[in-house]
Protein backbone atom coordinates (compact mmCIF):
# COMPACT_ATOMS: atom_id res chain seq x y z
CA UNK A 1 0.00 0.00 0.00
CA UNK A 2 0.90 3.42 -1.13
CA UNK A 3 0.79 4.80 2.44
CA UNK A 4 2.55 1.81 4.60
CA UNK A 5 5.13 2.73 1.90
CA UNK A 6 5.38 6.37 2.51
CA UNK A 7 5.13 6.83 6.13
CA UNK A 8 7.01 4.02 6.99
CA UNK A 9 10.75 4.65 5.52
CA UNK A 10 9.73 8.42 6.85
CA UNK A 11 9.33 7.24 9.98
CA UNK A 12 12.01 4.65 10.10
CA UNK A 13 14.88 8.04 9.13
CA UNK A 14 13.06 9.49 12.69
CA UNK A 15 14.31 6.58 14.51
CA UNK A 16 17.41 6.28 12.36
CA UNK A 17 18.14 9.68 13.77
CA UNK A 18 16.88 9.02 17.50
CA UNK A 19 19.54 5.82 17.20
CA UNK A 20 22.23 8.04 15.49
CA UNK A 21 22.34 10.37 18.31
CA UNK A 22 22.35 7.88 21.20
CA UNK A 23 25.30 6.26 19.06
CA UNK A 24 27.03 9.67 19.44
CA UNK A 25 26.84 9.98 15.36
CA UNK A 26 24.81 12.73 15.72
CA UNK A 27 26.33 14.27 18.73
CA UNK A 28 24.56 17.87 20.00
CA UNK A 29 27.32 19.97 18.61
CA UNK A 30 26.22 18.87 15.51
CA UNK A 31 22.73 19.20 15.88
CA UNK A 32 21.96 23.07 16.24
CA UNK A 33 24.39 24.15 13.33
CA UNK A 34 22.34 21.56 11.37
CA UNK A 35 19.24 22.10 12.23
CA UNK A 36 19.85 26.03 11.37
CA UNK A 37 21.53 24.80 7.73
CA UNK A 38 17.63 22.99 7.09
CA UNK A 39 15.74 25.67 8.25
CA UNK A 40 17.23 28.35 6.98
CA UNK A 41 18.61 27.02 3.42
CA UNK A 42 17.22 23.37 2.71
CA UNK A 43 13.44 23.48 3.37
CA UNK A 44 13.27 27.20 1.92
CA UNK A 45 14.76 26.06 -1.29
CA UNK A 46 12.74 23.44 -1.20
CA UNK A 47 9.02 24.93 -0.47
CA UNK A 48 10.62 27.98 -3.07
CA UNK A 49 11.33 25.52 -6.08
CA UNK A 50 7.91 24.22 -5.70
CA UNK A 51 5.58 26.91 -5.01
CA UNK A 52 7.47 28.53 -7.89
CA UNK A 53 7.15 25.69 -10.70
CA UNK A 54 3.28 25.49 -9.83
CA UNK A 55 0.64 26.93 -11.34
CA UNK A 56 -0.88 29.39 -8.54
CA UNK A 57 -3.97 30.01 -10.61
CA UNK A 58 -4.57 25.96 -10.43
CA UNK A 59 -2.92 24.89 -7.11
CA UNK A 60 -4.36 27.57 -5.10
CA UNK A 61 -7.95 26.88 -3.47
CA UNK A 62 -9.42 29.42 -0.99
CA UNK A 63 -11.76 27.39 0.66
CA UNK A 64 -9.41 24.76 1.72
CA UNK A 65 -6.85 27.97 2.75
CA UNK A 66 -9.58 29.09 4.73
CA UNK A 67 -11.12 25.88 6.60
CA UNK A 68 -7.21 24.75 7.00
CA UNK A 69 -6.85 28.15 9.49
CA UNK A 70 -10.19 28.05 10.73
CA UNK A 71 -9.12 24.59 11.93
CA UNK A 72 -6.19 25.32 13.22
CA UNK A 73 -7.71 28.70 14.75
CA UNK A 74 -10.47 26.37 16.61
CA UNK A 75 -7.88 24.22 18.20
CA UNK A 76 -6.06 27.11 19.70
CA UNK A 77 -9.11 28.53 21.60
CA UNK A 78 -10.39 25.12 22.43
CA UNK A 79 -6.86 24.79 24.04
CA UNK A 80 -7.16 28.16 25.60
CA UNK A 81 -10.20 27.04 27.28
CA UNK A 82 -9.44 23.62 28.92
CA UNK A 83 -6.11 25.45 30.13
CA UNK A 84 -7.95 27.73 32.02
CA UNK A 85 -9.80 24.96 33.37
CA UNK A 86 -6.54 23.49 34.81
CA UNK A 87 -5.01 24.07 38.09
CA UNK A 88 -1.41 24.19 36.08
CA UNK A 89 1.22 27.74 36.63
CA UNK A 90 0.75 30.03 33.87
CA UNK A 91 4.01 28.82 31.79
CA UNK A 92 2.45 25.65 31.23
CA UNK A 93 -1.06 26.42 30.05
CA UNK A 94 0.51 29.23 27.47
CA UNK A 95 2.64 25.58 26.62
CA UNK A 96 0.03 23.60 26.24
CA UNK A 97 -2.03 26.15 24.12
CA UNK A 98 1.32 26.28 21.33
CA UNK A 99 1.53 22.38 21.78
CA UNK A 100 -2.22 21.54 20.96
CA UNK A 101 -2.15 23.50 17.47
CA UNK A 102 1.79 24.63 16.25
CA UNK A 103 2.24 21.92 13.82
CA UNK A 104 5.57 20.86 12.57
CA UNK A 105 4.85 22.16 9.05
CA UNK A 106 8.99 22.03 8.04
CA UNK A 107 9.88 18.46 8.69
CA UNK A 108 7.16 16.57 9.35
CA UNK A 109 4.26 18.09 6.92
CA UNK A 110 6.46 18.96 3.37
CA UNK A 111 8.24 15.81 3.57
CA UNK A 112 4.81 13.59 3.76
CA UNK A 113 3.36 15.93 1.00
CA UNK A 114 6.28 15.12 -0.89
CA UNK A 115 6.36 11.61 -0.76
CA UNK A 116 3.16 11.02 -0.75
CA UNK A 117 1.53 13.13 -2.82
CA UNK A 118 3.91 14.10 -5.60
CA UNK A 119 5.41 17.61 -6.64
CA UNK A 120 1.58 18.64 -7.93
CA UNK A 121 1.00 17.83 -3.78
CA UNK A 122 3.80 19.67 -2.56
CA UNK A 123 2.94 23.03 -4.10
CA UNK A 124 -0.08 22.58 -2.68
CA UNK A 125 1.22 22.09 1.03
CA UNK A 126 3.96 25.18 -0.06
CA UNK A 127 1.36 27.30 -0.43
CA UNK A 128 -0.92 26.89 2.41
CA UNK A 129 2.17 26.16 4.51
CA UNK A 130 3.55 29.56 4.25
CA UNK A 131 -0.35 31.31 5.28
CA UNK A 132 -0.30 28.43 8.02
CA UNK A 133 2.79 29.60 9.64
CA UNK A 134 2.14 33.00 9.86
CA UNK A 135 -0.99 32.14 11.90
CA UNK A 136 0.82 29.43 14.07
CA UNK A 137 3.54 31.84 14.81
CA UNK A 138 1.55 34.53 15.93
CA UNK A 139 -1.14 32.64 18.05
CA UNK A 140 1.72 30.60 20.18
CA UNK A 141 3.07 33.96 20.47
CA UNK A 142 0.21 35.08 22.06
CA UNK A 143 -0.53 32.52 24.10
CA UNK A 144 2.92 32.41 25.46
CA UNK A 145 3.26 36.26 25.51
CA UNK A 146 -0.05 36.14 27.69
CA UNK A 147 0.75 33.82 30.23
CA UNK A 148 4.40 34.63 30.63
CA UNK A 149 5.33 35.72 34.47
CA UNK A 150 8.63 36.71 32.99
CA UNK A 151 7.04 39.59 30.14
CA UNK A 152 8.59 42.61 31.00
CA UNK A 153 7.36 44.90 27.57
CA UNK A 154 4.62 43.48 25.86
CA UNK A 155 5.01 46.52 23.46
CA UNK A 156 8.79 44.98 22.60
CA UNK A 157 7.73 41.66 22.57
CA UNK A 158 5.28 42.44 19.81
CA UNK A 159 7.54 44.10 17.86
CA UNK A 160 10.19 41.17 17.71
CA UNK A 161 7.26 38.94 17.20
CA UNK A 162 6.47 40.71 14.06
CA UNK A 163 10.13 41.55 13.07
CA UNK A 164 10.85 37.64 13.06
CA UNK A 165 7.42 36.96 11.03
CA UNK A 166 8.79 39.25 8.31
CA UNK A 167 12.18 37.51 8.31
CA UNK A 168 10.68 33.62 8.64
CA UNK A 169 12.78 32.22 5.81
CA UNK A 170 9.66 29.57 5.47
CA UNK A 171 7.10 32.37 5.14
CA UNK A 172 9.68 34.71 2.48
CA UNK A 173 10.29 31.47 0.45
CA UNK A 174 6.64 30.45 0.31
CA UNK A 175 5.80 34.37 -0.79
CA UNK A 176 8.32 34.17 -3.25
CA UNK A 177 7.24 30.88 -4.80
CA UNK A 178 4.00 32.38 -4.76
CA UNK A 179 4.89 35.75 -6.84
CA UNK A 180 7.01 33.93 -9.17
CA UNK A 181 4.36 31.56 -9.66
CA UNK A 182 1.65 34.39 -9.86
CA UNK A 183 3.47 36.06 -12.60
CA UNK A 184 4.42 33.01 -14.35
CA UNK A 185 8.14 34.34 -13.89
CA UNK A 186 10.80 31.64 -15.76
CA UNK A 187 14.00 30.08 -13.33
CA UNK A 188 17.32 30.14 -14.78
CA UNK A 189 18.38 26.29 -15.79
CA UNK A 190 21.04 26.31 -13.20
CA UNK A 191 19.54 27.90 -10.58
CA UNK A 192 16.83 25.38 -11.09
CA UNK A 193 19.73 22.86 -10.78
CA UNK A 194 20.80 24.65 -7.67
CA UNK A 195 17.69 24.82 -6.01
CA UNK A 196 17.78 20.66 -6.75
CA UNK A 197 20.87 20.05 -5.21
CA UNK A 198 19.84 22.46 -2.24
CA UNK A 199 16.40 21.46 -1.87
CA UNK A 200 17.08 17.33 -2.04
CA UNK A 201 19.16 17.87 1.11
CA UNK A 202 16.21 18.97 3.38
CA UNK A 203 13.47 15.84 3.95
CA UNK A 204 15.91 13.67 4.70
CA UNK A 205 18.14 15.64 7.05
CA UNK A 206 15.05 17.04 8.56
CA UNK A 207 13.61 13.80 9.22
CA UNK A 208 17.02 12.53 11.05
CA UNK A 209 16.74 15.80 13.11
CA UNK A 210 13.43 15.43 14.33
CA UNK A 211 14.27 11.98 15.85
CA UNK A 212 17.55 13.25 17.03
CA UNK A 213 15.62 15.39 19.40
CA UNK A 214 13.35 13.26 20.60
CA UNK A 215 13.60 12.56 24.45
CA UNK A 216 11.61 9.23 26.26
CA UNK A 217 12.71 10.19 29.35
CA UNK A 218 11.25 13.44 29.11
CA UNK A 219 8.41 11.71 27.78
CA UNK A 220 7.66 9.17 30.87
CA UNK A 221 7.95 11.72 32.76
CA UNK A 222 5.43 14.54 31.82
CA UNK A 223 3.00 11.74 29.65
CA UNK A 224 -0.35 12.61 31.70
CA UNK A 225 -0.57 16.42 31.14
CA UNK A 226 1.23 15.97 27.84
CA UNK A 227 -1.27 13.24 26.53
CA UNK A 228 -4.23 16.37 26.03
CA UNK A 229 -1.77 18.78 24.08
CA UNK A 230 -1.18 15.48 21.85
CA UNK A 231 -4.94 13.94 21.10
CA UNK A 232 -5.80 17.56 20.27
CA UNK A 233 -3.06 18.69 18.31
CA UNK A 234 -3.02 14.77 16.33
CA UNK A 235 -6.75 13.75 16.74
CA UNK A 236 -9.27 16.38 17.48
CA UNK A 237 -7.14 19.17 15.05
CA UNK A 238 -7.05 17.35 11.68
CA UNK A 239 -11.04 15.55 12.10
CA UNK A 240 -12.30 19.49 12.73
CA UNK A 241 -10.47 19.95 9.04
CA UNK A 242 -11.38 16.68 7.80
CA UNK A 243 -15.22 17.08 8.96
CA UNK A 244 -15.30 20.70 7.56
CA UNK A 245 -13.83 19.68 4.25
CA UNK A 246 -16.55 16.88 4.08
CA UNK A 247 -19.77 18.81 4.87
CA UNK A 248 -18.60 21.72 1.82
CA UNK A 249 -17.88 19.08 -0.40
CA UNK A 250 -14.62 20.00 -1.46
CA UNK A 251 -13.07 16.87 -3.58
CA UNK A 252 -9.91 14.69 -1.35
CA UNK A 253 -7.32 15.32 -4.15
CA UNK A 254 -7.70 19.22 -3.24
CA UNK A 255 -7.71 18.90 0.79
CA UNK A 256 -5.67 16.36 1.49
CA UNK A 257 -1.96 18.77 1.32
CA UNK A 258 -4.04 20.78 3.97
CA UNK A 259 -5.26 17.57 6.02
CA UNK A 260 -1.55 16.51 5.83
CA UNK A 261 -0.51 19.74 7.41
CA UNK A 262 -3.41 19.75 10.27
CA UNK A 263 -2.40 16.26 11.15
CA UNK A 264 1.26 16.97 11.72
CA UNK A 265 3.29 16.66 15.55
CA UNK A 266 3.89 19.50 17.21
CA UNK A 267 6.77 21.88 16.04
CA UNK A 268 10.41 21.69 16.93
CA UNK A 269 10.23 25.01 17.63
CA UNK A 270 7.62 25.09 20.28
CA UNK A 271 10.50 24.20 22.60
CA UNK A 272 12.66 27.63 21.44
CA UNK A 273 9.14 29.50 22.01
CA UNK A 274 8.52 28.32 25.36
CA UNK A 275 12.64 28.47 26.71
CA UNK A 276 12.57 32.00 25.69
CA UNK A 277 9.17 33.25 26.56
CA UNK A 278 8.89 31.73 29.99
CA UNK A 279 6.89 29.06 29.16
CA UNK A 280 7.52 25.35 30.32
CA UNK A 281 10.09 24.09 27.83
CA UNK A 282 9.95 20.52 29.70
CA UNK A 283 6.72 19.76 28.38
CA UNK A 284 7.35 21.52 25.15
CA UNK A 285 9.98 18.53 25.02
CA UNK A 286 7.39 16.27 26.13
CA UNK A 287 4.81 16.84 23.70
CA UNK A 288 7.07 17.08 20.39
CA UNK A 289 8.42 14.12 21.33
CA UNK A 290 4.99 12.00 22.19
CA UNK A 291 3.32 13.71 19.55
CA UNK A 292 6.03 13.05 16.75
CA UNK A 293 5.88 8.99 17.89
CA UNK A 294 2.47 8.81 17.81
CA UNK A 295 2.11 10.59 14.57
CA UNK A 296 3.41 7.98 12.65
CA UNK A 297 0.12 5.74 13.35
CA UNK A 298 -1.73 8.36 13.02
CA UNK A 299 -1.18 9.69 9.66
CA UNK A 300 -1.32 5.77 8.24
CA UNK A 301 -4.77 5.89 9.68
CA UNK A 302 -5.39 9.50 8.14
CA UNK A 303 -4.25 8.80 4.39
CA UNK A 304 -5.41 5.50 4.30
CA UNK A 305 -9.19 6.02 5.19
CA UNK A 306 -8.89 9.94 3.47
CA UNK A 307 -6.26 9.10 0.81
CA UNK A 308 -7.74 6.14 -0.71
CA UNK A 309 -11.05 8.06 -0.89
CA UNK A 310 -8.87 10.35 -3.06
Amino acid sequence: MQVFSTIIPIFAVVILGFIARRKGFMPPAFLEPANRMVYYLAIPALIFKSVAKASFVTEFNVTVLLVTLASALTAYLGAWIIGHFTRWPPGRIGTFIQCSAHGNLGYIGIPVAFYFLGPSGLAKASILAGFLMIMQNTLSVLALQTHSLGAADTGKRIREVAEKLVHNPIIISAAAGILISLFQIPLPGVLQRFLDILSGLAPPMSLLLIGAALSLQVMRKNIGSVMGAVAIKILLLPTIGWVCFTILDVPVKAYLPGLILLATPTATIAYVMAKEMHGDDAFAVAAISTSTIVSAVTYMIWLTVVGNGG
